[in-house]
């Protein structure tokens, strides 16, 4: 494997300009001021109540993610390549969901594989022919991005259905801001707390016609027991909407409505949290007492919004997911700003043969699977678990994808003892509305924190840290066609970048 990019220096020891005061601000502070900030920020962790459960061990229990208290840091610029990329991606991915339960014109074309779809477990034959509206089927997506030198950054995954962690990245900031005022007043870094400002209006965009007056929006969740239940509790209450269970709902002439101490109410955006085959037991699965009886019914008949769409599942399958550069050309007619990490498809025999060659070289995964579960990491796995993926891949070659073994970026990070490079990767968050896509500049860096390990993911116990997109472009980070949004970006900026001047002198004073 190449050395990793470093985001911080060049060659070892000069530092790039975007991390100049984040250095100097590290110098100035020992490890034992690090160590009792990162305690701090631990404990304000904890008593807000952020937990994630890493399933599969025998300390199952909610546990605090670790959190790393020095910002990862992007430019104004880097941040416009990227959101430009991400928007195009979008697109193309609601293109993609409208035509497979449509038209389904790619198929017709040869372009993707119909059994690749409609044999696709996350495919809903339930969902061909229904109108969705403006044809948004993700308005909420996480695309996850990777880094793997100054220019390059790689699509590592889509997530379609319920893309989770923008808790953490609200969370990570407001944090940042409390414990380091004074590092927030030398910097000027793009706010991410108007997310659920942006998220609601992205949502009420969606609303059905024929919803009276402002629609009623509200967050479907499968209850307390879910892993990701204080997100939802977080977001509703950012949202400003009802949180609500299967049970607080009900369907009568296909409109749905929520019980009130008033009595029902008219409900016309679910922002759902809940997987598919629970959400109406009269078309799923008939046993899932978390869903709602007749919900599919309401929305066959356009009177209630679910976002994200029922069936987005196929569009982030890690299967499909090799095609998104043809799903890219197909519908928009362009080229893909963001490119794919190489993959090769082991469904396919000349690609099987390869892979089976170089297993020790190459990363494999399920095209089903999440969360960093059920993938081979061949360079630092054993020959024993090694042979079991080979027997794994002869006897299901179509279950899986194999990639190489990337130099995933590494940012500088607070490991207890010290500061030290860790591999990172990005997931921003994308809202796709009636009127435009928004993206609120930075995302959710998520950290490995062992030392050589690839594997971010919470659930394999990864970290997190705040990213800035620092809103002091060069002429160099300034592409051509700069979004119109960024001045909108700017100003609200400034409101932070003084408040947190304000905050530092405040403190300095007392």
């Amino acid at each position: 494997m190449a050395t990793p990019f470093d985001e911080m220096t060049i060659a070892g020891h000069d530092c790039r300009p975007a991390y100049d005061l984040v250095k100097a601000w590290l110098e100035n502070h020992d490890m034992e001021t690090l160590r009792h900030r990162s305690q701090e920020a631990e404990l304000l962790f904890r008593r807000i109540g952020i937990t994630f459960a890493v399933y599969g061990q025998a300390e199952a229990e909610e546990r605090i993610i670790p959190f790393d208290v020095v910002p990862r840091v992007l430019t104004m610029g880097e941040w416009q390549r990227l959101s430009q990329g991400l928007t195009q991606r979008v697109r193309a991915l609601n293109a993609f969901l409208a035509d497979i339960y449509g038209p389904a014109n790619i198929i017709k074309a040869g372009i993707v594989p119909a059994d690749l779809i409609y044999q696709n477990p996350y495919f809903r034959p339930e969902m061909i022919g229904v109108k969705v509206p403006r044809s948004i089927y993700v308005p909420i997506s996480g695309i996850d991005i990777v880094r793997v030198d100054a220019e390059t950054f790689y699509v590592l995954e889509d997530n379609a259905r319920t893309p989770s962690g923008v808790s953490y990245m609200l969370e990570n900031r407001e944090v940042m801001m409390r414990l380091f005022p004074d590092l927030f007043s030398e910097h000027r870094i793009a706010p991410v707390e108007n997310y659920p400002d942006e998220l609601l209006l992205t949502l009420q965009s969606l609303a059905p016609e024929s919803a009276p007056g402002e629609p009623t929006v509200v967050l479907l969740t499968p209850g307390q027991y879910n892993s990701a239940y204080y997100e939802h509790t977080f977001l509703a209450d950012r949202l400003g909407v009802e949180l609500v269970e299967g049970r607080d709902l009900f369907v009568r002439d296909s409109i749905v409505y929520m019980r009130t101490t008033q009595g029902p109410k008219r409900v016309d955006v679910i922002y759902r949290r809940l997987d598919d085959e629970f959400l109406d037991p009269l078309v799923f699965r008939p046993d899932s007492a978390l869903g709602v009886p007749g919900l599919m019914a309401a929305y066959r008949a356009g009177n209630v919004t679910l976002a994200n769409a029922v069936g987005t599942g196929v569009a982030d399958d890690k299967a499909i997911y090799t095609y998104m550069p043809e799903i890219v050309r197909f519908y928009l007619g362009e080229e893909p700003i963001l490119k794919n990490v190489p993959t090769w498809r082991c469904r396919e025999p000349e690609a099987l043969a390869y892979v089976l060659d170089h297993l020790p070289e190459l990363v494999v995964k399920e095209v089903s699977g999440s969360g960093g579960y059920g993938m081979l990491v061949g360079p630092a796995a054993d020959s024993e678990t090694i042979e079991a993926f080979r027997a794994k891949l002869k006897a299901k070659p179509e279950d899986f994808i194999a990639q190489p073994t990337l130099a995933l970026s590494t940012c500088p990070t607070f490991v207890g003892n010290g500061v030290a490079p860790r591999h990172v990767d990005l997931r921003p968050f994308v809202l796709s509305g009636s009127d435009q896509v928004r993206i609120v500049p930075g995302g959710l860096t998520r950290v490995a924190m062992r030392e050589g390990s690839l594997v971010v993911n919470s659930s394999q116990g990864g970290g997190t840290k705040d990213t800035w997109v620092l809103d002091d472009p060069t002429p160099a980070d300034s592409p051509p066609g700069t979004p119109s949004s960024t001045a909108e970006v700017t100003t609200m900026e400034h409101q932070v970048s003084d408040q947190a001047r304000s905050q530092s002198q405040s403190q300095s004073q007392s």
